[in-house]
């Protein structure tokens, strides 16, 4: 069979059961599929159905409460390089709003995060106008910043599994240096790249050194990374949520809209609403015994 559909459940709530997967075939099978025997990754977490596609049309989409349903093709599924969005996506925070919150600017800014991630304002624009309110903010208030990242469950343990398996990882942020350095070593990741922020040593000058990393330079280094190591371009997995995220995303082999802003979510076939992290891997048709678990930092 050339299709697969992955079911996959937040492993904190294992609620993936028999039940779940009779549904999802039901649905399969009453868009005219052809739907093969369950094989189960991870016990009430995630598991495959593969199925082949009706002569005509696509079938139907597959909702279950709770439970992320992602279409893929069978052939390719592994991918040697991981390219990945960090705020709101490795990380729970946006670190431009733990940074306004000193001003307090925190709903100033956080409206403005919003809409650029959302795709309702320029993204580069929006960078400018939110890092111009930080002018004057002492560099010290970063590493206070810092203390506040939470990471997001899974990240630590996609990351060890994927390099096990000869991948590579990269964290390509529109946020800032400061934080995408200290998350690759926390994570693990090969590479980052961010915005850098300008300061004389003491406070912020309000301004980040151009050109200003947005969605075409998160495109170009997904392209450079495969080139470098020369792989196709299907060979790639990209993550994140935002607006800035979408190019990339479009152009990977696999592009996974995580816990996305609707209008990204609109645009990405596979999405992941209800899993942690790990939800890349199962994608990737890992099992659990696969994994190589690391505790979140």
């Amino acid at each position: 069979m050339e299709n697969v559909l992955v079911l996959i459940a937040n492993p904190a709530t294992p609620i993936l059961d028999a039940a779940a997967v009779q549904n999802a075939t039901d649905m399969l099978a009453a868009a005219g599929a052809e739907v093969g025997a369950v094989d189960w990754l991870a016990p009430g977490v995630a598991c495959d159905l593969p199925f082949v596609r009706p002569a005509e049309g696509s079938p139907a989409s597959v909702v279950l409460p709770g439970i992320d349903a992602v279409v893929l093709a069978i052939e390719g599924r592994r991918k040697r390089l991981l390219v990945a969005d960090m705020e709101s996506t490795m990380i729970e925070n946006e670190m431009l709003d733990e940074l306004a919150e000193f001003l307090g600017l925190r709903e100033t800014i956080a409206s403005i995060t919003a809409r650029a991630m959302n795709g309702e304002i320029d993204f580069a624009q929006a960078l400018t106008e939110r890092v111009r309110l930080l002018r004057g903010l002492p560099v010290a208030r970063l590493d206070e910043a810092a203390e506040r990242i939470r990471t997001m469950p899974g990240g630590a343990t996609l990351i060890a599994t994927m390099h096990k398996y000869g991948g590579y990882c990269a964290l390509v942020s529109g946020g800032f240096t400061y934080f995408t350095r200290m998350m690759r070593e926390r994570l693990g990741f090969d590479f980052d790249t961010a915005n850098t922020l300008n300061h004389d040593g003491r406070t912020l000058s309000g301004t980040v050194a151009p050109p200003i990393l947005g969605k075409e330079a998160k495109l170009a280094t997904l392209e450079r990374l495969c080139g470098e190591r020369r792989l196709e371009i299907a060979q790639s997995l990209a993550v994140g949520d935002g607006a800035n995220d979408l190019p990339m995303l479009q152009a990977a082999g696999l592009g996974v809209a995580y816990r996305a802003k609707p209008a990204v979510a609109a645009q990405v076939p596979a999405q992941i609403v209800h899993s942690d992290l790990t939800a890349l891997l199962y994608l990737q048709g890992y099992r659990r015994r696969d994994f190589v678990e690391r505790k979140d930092p």
